[in-house]
C-alpha cells in the first residue's frame, strides 16, 4: 500500500468499524514491507522470536513503519536504514512473567528497601501506565531493573537479532509484550485514529 492509498483509505473511514478494518488490514495483517517477497524469512524470524518466549509464531507481529513502509505518526516518513523494527509479542504468559518481577520490585520499593531516583520514579510510573493498557516494553523499565535477569535476557536476545544478525536485516529490533490480541488491536487503533485526526486538520 502506498502513502496515497493509505491516506485515501483513512479519509474514507467514517465509522469506528471502518477504522478497525483499516487497522487490521494494513497494520496487523499481511507481510511487512521489510519482508516483502521474503515470506519464508518472515516466517523464520517470527518463529525465532516465538520459540524464545514460548509463544505461537502467529502471535509475533511486526508493526509500525517496518510493516507499512512509512510512519503515519511521523509525517509519513519512509522506512529506511535509520528506522527500527518494532515487534509486538502477544503472550499472556510472558506478560505475567514480567508482572511477577515487577511485583517483587514494588514490594521492596514500598518497604523502603530499594532506593530509586526521582527520574526513575517518573519512568516507573510511565511504565505502569502502559501496563494498565495491557502493553509492556521491558527496555523501558527504570535503571533499577537493569540487573534483573529477565530484562538482561530481553536486551541480549533482541540485540542478537539486530544490525544484520537475523533475517530482518541491518536494523535495530525493539519489542513489546501485549497481554492479549485485544490490547494490541486497541493500542494500534489509537495510532490510526491519531493519524486520521492529523489528516483531518490538514484537509
Amino acid at each position: 500500500m502506498t502513502i496515497d492509498d493509505f491516506k485515501a483509505s483513512l479519509k474514507s473511514c467514517e465509522t469506528d468499524s471502518s477504522l478497525v478494518d483499516l487497522c487490521r488490514r494494513t497494520v496487523l495483517h499481511g507481510t511487512p514491507a521489510v519482508f516483502i517477497n521474503r515470506e519464508d524469512e518472515f516466517y523464520s524470524f517470527r518463529k525465532r522470536v516465538a520459540d524464545k518466549f514460548d509463544a505461537s509464531f502467529h502471535e509475533v507481529y511486526i508493526v509500525g513503519s517496518a510493516k507499512l513502509g512509512f510512519s503515519p505518526l511521523k509525517d509519513y516518513k519512509l522506512f529506511d536504514l535509520d528506522s527500527d523494527i518494532d515487534v509486538s509479542i502477544v503472550s499472556r504468559d510472558l506478560f505475567d512473567r514480567f508482572l511477577d518481577e515487577i511485583l517483587k520490585f514494588q514490594m521492596e520499593y514500598q518497604a523502603a528497601r530499594k532506593s530509586i531516583t526521582g527520574r526513575e520514579i517518573r519512568l516507573y510510573h510511565r511504565f505502569l501506565e502502559y501496563i494498565a493498557l495491557g502493553w509492556m516494553r521491558p527496555d523501558k523499565l527504570p535503571l533499577s531493573f537493569q540487573v534483573d535477569d529477565l530484562k538482561k535476557d530481553w536486551f541480549d536476545f533482541f540485540g542478537s537479532l539486530s544490525y544484520g544478525k537475523s533475517e530482518v536485516g541491518n536494523y535495530k529490533v525493539n519489542a513489546g509484550v501485549f497481554k492479549d490480541y485485544k490490547h494490541l488491536e486497541v493500542y494500534t487503533l489509537s495510532g490510526i485514529k491519531s493519524a486520521q485526526s492529523v489528516l483531518s486538520v490538514e484537509m
